[in-house]
């Protein structure tokens, strides 16, 4: 995660949205926001998961060592007719209103009805699961990820911190000015929710113009020191890093510190490039003082969770140079707050290339985490001035360059010499590495005539990021001789923050891999879809064959190959029966050959995550963990009975031949669909026997391309027919039986 690593470290609509896949245990479990998001290492506290289909919770994992958790309570909203016979139990009493003894049980009516319509309203967030987490006294600091094994499997993974500090909860019940502030006592930790409805225009303090508007304002009382440099670092996009269905897509807190007198004395609404703020004040005199905390927009809603870390505690705020050479000890300067040096020496020796962290530690207190990359090429740094090319420094090839940008409007150049028809890869990483760098590269020839520029390059593997600020060129070198390359930031601003790491050497062809989603839910027997994403590096553009590792004999992935050229594929995974019950760790592999070299890459877990209604992230996540289900699916597998890959010519059909479970046949008005097949592919001519099922695929030449592979996912559905003694008898329903294993398709000339 990005930012402060204590774990404290527009318009909002109610509904969440949850994307439920075919052949999956249909309502997968969901969870929404686990509260508070963390515990003190040595405690055991009580925390509420609000999320949906949560019914009958087995157990509670969460990863790393050192923490357990265990299921208390299960609550679950009334809704139809128990929410009726509610509220017409109300109406009977409301006509006893007068007499003492009815009104204590009108006020728990009311109350009731009251929660249940606010959380029907939105049924994502719906259920409660309260949870018992004990924290070990040596778990190690840092975030974690929770998940709830429920009846219907594995939910999605919610962060979860391991806090050093004393942790305080917010009062989240507001009847007047004296309960919306809670004294604390610094250092801490405060976990809160910005819930709406909870001030209505209370002003607080009398001083403070009454311009508030509906919505969840918090605060916190404290007593500090004249001379404390204290530190606020909010973690609240850090624990939900993005919301499908809120515009910008996740809590814009912002903080606000008054003193005794209620006069504002500092405010931050983001640290540098990230959304959670983080606020230094040195404290001018002895007294009290009150953090506020809010949402930018006054918007509130139950997943709005957040903590602040708060009190004199070490924070890191930059580090350079931001890497080293595998194998060598690398002196790292630090700036920052509350540390008890600026330098710090990392020890590369053993390490492969890779991003590793960098942190600090006073008073027994751990700081942030900052990312510190390490790389098997030699490294260089530049030297402090500002120069113009003739004054530019020649660098060898392979080499990373450790600058940053000191100056406003300054360039960092750089020459080296090259050879006709030489391929040459410049790279920047900056703000993968925290830097605020928003880097702008140029390559240009002896006489200053540009052949290849570049602002900012997408790296899909950062799932964190939003304004993807690194740049990367590839360049044919058009003659033997000097060339210049050129770094700044686009800008002009500096500082001694603005730091960066420069690759120059020819391509390194390569590629990363994220596995989705993290947690993989199926019945015995059944077939279920994954996705794999290529991230390709340099310029690689070749095939990529998957396998899976980690789980028994009888696991099977169709269609393991990410095609080349290609940067996505859907594939799926076939369960046996015999593995009902089971709760694995797995892994996705990807090999490829690359210069006469085999290539192994381990597949990242990730979840993909809708921000604001449009944008896909993939958001890391800690395992890959795959379970199966007791109950429900089919007990044997489809199988393909065609060769694979399937060719279909362009403007032409192809057949294709599978045998289905003999469970499928139970089933009336089967229906085989593709699901998000590529444009100009369809299904059709379906024939179903008690020996072989047959289709048709069919490729439109307008739309198709000679040579171009994948998959094909296809859904089976079937329509059952409600027993007599059912309230429905009669009545069709078209359910969702299961899915075909991914079928390998190419399209060939006719």
């Amino acid at each position: 995660m990005k930012g402060p690593q204590w774990c404290a470290v527009g318009m909002t609509v109610v509904l969440v949205m949850i994307p439920v896949a075919w052949g999956q245990q249909p309502n997968s479990p969901h969870a929404g926001y686990v509260y508070p998001a963390g515990g003190r290492q040595g405690t055991t506290i009580k925390v509420l998961v609000g999320g949906q289909f949560l019914d009958g919770v087995t157990s509670v994992i969460v990863s790393g060592k050192g923490v357990q958790g265990k299921m208390v309570e299960f609550n679950k909203p009334l809704a139809g007719q128990a929410l009726n016979d509610l509220r017409e139990k109300l109406q009977a009493l409301q006509k006893k209103a007068e007499d003492p003894s009815a009104r204590e049980e009108l006020r728990s009516i009311r109350q009731k009805i009251g929660d249940s319509v606010r959380r029907n309203a939105a049924p994502a967030l719906s259920e409660q699961v309260t949870l018992e987490i004990t924290l070990a006294p040596g778990a190690e600091p840092g975030p974690r990820q929770l998940r709830l094994n429920t009846a219907l499997g594995l939910s999605n993974p919610l962060v979860f911190c391991v806090g050093q500090l004393p942790e305080f909860l917010e009062k989240e019940v507001k009847n007047s000015p004296a309960d919306m502030e809670l004294a604390v006592t610094l250092p801490a930790t405060v976990n809160g929710r910005l819930i709406p409805g909870d001030i209505d225009r209370v002003k607080f303090p009398a001083r403070l113009p009454p311009q508030y508007m509906p919505g969840d304002v918090d605060r916190y009382r404290f007593s500090a020191r004249r001379g404390q440099h204290l530190v606020f670092a909010v973690s609240a996009r850090d624990l939900m890093p993005y919301l499908a269905d809120a515009v910008p897509g996740w809590v814009q807190a912002t903080l606000t510190l008054y003193d005794a007198q209620g006069h504002e004395v500092a405010y931050e609404d983001d640290y540098r490039f990230h959304p959670d703020p983080v606020l230094h004040y040195e404290v001018p005199g002895d007294g009290e003082y009150i953090l506020e905390i809010k949402d930018a927009l006054y918007r509130g809603r139950e997943d709005f969770v957040y903590r602040i870390a708060m009190g004199e505690l070490p924070f890191v705020t930059s580090i350079y140079p931001l890497g080293g050479r595998a194998g060598k000890s690398v002196n790292v300067e630090v700036t920052g707050w509350n540390l008890p040096s600026n330098r710090i020496t990392f020890n590369a020796k053993g390490k492969g290339a890779g991003i590793y962290t960098v942190s600090m530690a006073a008073q027994g207190l751990t700081s942030n985490r900052l990312p510190f990359a390490v790389d098997d090429l030699p490294e260089v740094m530049e030297r402090e001035t500002v120069r113009t090319p003739k004054e530019a420094p020649t660098v060898k090839l392979p080499v990373i360059v450790n600058g940053r940008i000191d100056q406003p409007g300054k360039r960092d150049v750089f020459s080296f010499k090259g050879r006709k028809g030489e391929e040459i890869a410049a790279e920047v990483s900056a703000r993968r590495l925290e830097s605020p760098l928003d880097s702008v590269l140029e390559l240009t020839d002896a006489a200053g005539r540009r052949l290849a520029f570049n602002d900012d390059t997408e790296d899909k593997g950062a799932g964190l990021e939003t304004h993807h600020a690194d740049s990367f060129l590839m360049a044919t070198l058009p003659a033997n001789g000097k060339y210049f390359i050129r770094i700044g930031d686009l800008q002009r601003k500096a500082g001694p923050e603005y730091a960066y790491r420069l690759r120059l050497s020819a391509p390194r062809p390569d590629f990363d891999l994220r596995v989705s989603p993290s947690s993989i839910n199926a019945s015995g027997g059944a077939t279920v879809p994954v996705t794999v994403t290529a991230i390709r590096r340099d310029g690689f553009a070749g095939d990529i064959t998957l396998a899976l590792r980690g789980a028994p004999a009888g696991f099977t992935l169709s269609g393991a190959l990410v095609p080349a050229g290609q940067d996505q594929v859907r594939l799926t995974l076939t369960v046996p029966s015999a593995a009902a019950g089971s709760h694995l760790n797995v892994r996705v592999e990807g090999h490829a050959q690359i210069q006469g070299r085999t290539l192994v890459r381990q597949a990242i877990p990730a979840d993909d995550m809708m921000q604001a209604f449009a944008y896909h992230h993939l958001v890391p996540a800690d395992e890959l963990r795959l379970t199966v289900a007791l109950r429900g699916g089919t007990r044997a597998s489809s199988r393909l009975l065609s060769s694979e890959p399937v060719k279909i010519p362009a403007g032409g059909k192809a057949q294709v031949r599978v045998a289905i479970p003999p469970g499928y046949h139970g089933y009336e008005k089967l229906r085989f669909e593709l699901t998000d097949p590529p444009e100009g592919i369809t299904l059709s001519g379906l024939s179903v026997t008690p020996a072989e099922t047959q289709f048709v695929l069919e490729a439109d030449t307008n739309k198709v391309n000679p040579g171009m592979r994948g998959n094909l996912i296809v859904a089976v559905s079937g329509e059952r027919v409600a027993p007599a003694n059912a309230p429905n008898a009669g009545a069709r329903r078209r359910l969702p039986i299961g899915m075909l294993p991914a079928i390998a398709f190419e399209i060939v000339t006719r």
